[in-house]
């Protein structure tokens, strides 16, 4: 099967797991992304040298501001064909330990960040899908991925210590996928969720745990054969259709 072939991706959260999995996994691709930019929280220590590394902060207005100047500097009028948002963050509490606090960084971080980061590269996004209009929708013309969980899925049952409340922020990213898709779709710009499937403890069946590499994988060769069909849509890393 081919790779992924797509002229310039933005991946935020490449510090390290499966940030830093995908990116390594985009190099490797048969063929690789002219432009390449990964967006770190530490751009002093970024993991892949040579790489630039615009964006730290995704809950940082300005920070946000400043990369989509640096990629338009790189990328010029071709725009950016592929956005993938996977900085998140986690803390671990209950339905009944849950605070304010904890909830209001995680929501920042996991979903106000691809919601502030998708509408800042939104121009340069159109610009890609324009500069190849005759094509159809998928992640070589102009997508945004938003990399979520199955624990944001509300159909799918879950065992009772995983806590509905951990499904919130992914249940919320789902839905400003869903947003993003019907707003975005008319522009050419195609809007998945995935679930990359690196969850420990298995939640049951067929829904992990998954090693870093088979998610990598299993990631790259469906956003190779996304498409139209595909918008607005949840799909895990083996490329199966998840209920929302």
């Amino acid at each position: 099967m081919e790779g992924l072939s797509v002229g310039s991706v933005l991946l935020t959260g490449c510090d390290g797991g499966l940030g830093l999995g995908l990116l390594k996994g985009l190099l490797e691709q048969p063929s690789p992304p002219q432009h390449l930019f990964a967006a770190c929280l530490d751009p002093q220590g970024k993991p892949v040298p040579k790489l630039p590394c615009p964006l730290a902060d995704v809950t940082d207005p300005n920070s946000i501001k400043a990369a989509v100047r640096k990629v338009r500097e790189e990328v010029g009028s071709a725009g950016l064909n592929l956005l993938i948002n996977n900085v998140g963050t986690t803390r671990r509490s209950t339905l009944a330990t849950e605070t304010a606090e904890n909830m209001t960084l995680v929501y920042t971080t996991n979903t106000i960040g691809p919601l502030q980061t998708s509408q800042a590269f939104l121009p340069l996004l159109k610009e890609a899908a324009e500069a190849r209009r005759q094509q159809g929708m998928s992640c070589s013309r102009a997508a945004i991925i938003n990399i979520s969980s199955i624990l944001g899925s509300i159909e799918v049952p879950l065992p009772r210590q995983w806590g509905r409340i951990w499904g919130s922020p992914p249940a919320a990213l789902n839905m400003l996928t869903k947003c993003l898709a019907l707003e975005y779709g008319s522009s050419g710009i195609l809007c998945v969720s995935v679930d990359p499937g690196c969850v420990t403890p298995p939640l049951g069946q067929g829904m992990g745990p998954v090693t870093e590499e088979e998610s990598v994988r299993g990631v790259l060769r469906l956003l190779a054969r996304l498409s139209a069909t595909s918008n607005g849509t949840f799909w895990d890393w083996r490329g199966q259709s998840l209920p929302w």
